[in-house]
């Protein structure tokens, strides 16, 4: 499975952008599909994530209200809609797989796409 992301950028606070992230194949029903970030110096932190086949979503508390990840079942995609972004929002973004339905740790994805840099100046 190749996953790769797109849809970052540079934007001011308070602005939205969108991450997509297209899977070379359609996923399992039971897979999930999560985005995690990494910004400088920190370790990478779970974002948000969706089970594939129930649509069920997970989010980190930094993210909750102002995130919002959804599928494109046609596209074999998901879509992480930021909105209200803050400075500390800028990271590289990572979309990734898990086979084992694994949410929250990132060991327990399987498949990671290269990354998009998201850049939030105050």
């Amino acid at each position: 499975v190749q996953l790769q992301a797109c849809g970052g950028g540079l934007v001011q606070a308070g602005d939205s952008l969108k991450l997509s992230c297209a899977a070379s194949g359609r996923p399992y029903s039971s897979s999930v599909l999560g985005w995690f970030r990494q910004a400088p110096g920190k370790e990478r932190e779970f974002v948000a994530a969706i089970r594939w086949g129930s649509r069920n979503t997970y989010y980190a508390d930094s993210v909750k209200g102002r995130f919002t990840i959804s599928k494109d079942g046609a596209k074999n995609s998901v879509n992480l809609q930021m909105n209200s972004l803050k400075p500390d929002d800028t990271a590289v973004y990572y979309c990734a797989l898990s086979r084992r339905g694994s949410i929250w740790q990132a060991p327990g994805y399987d498949y990671w796409g290269q990354g998009t840099l998201v850049t939030v100046s105050s």
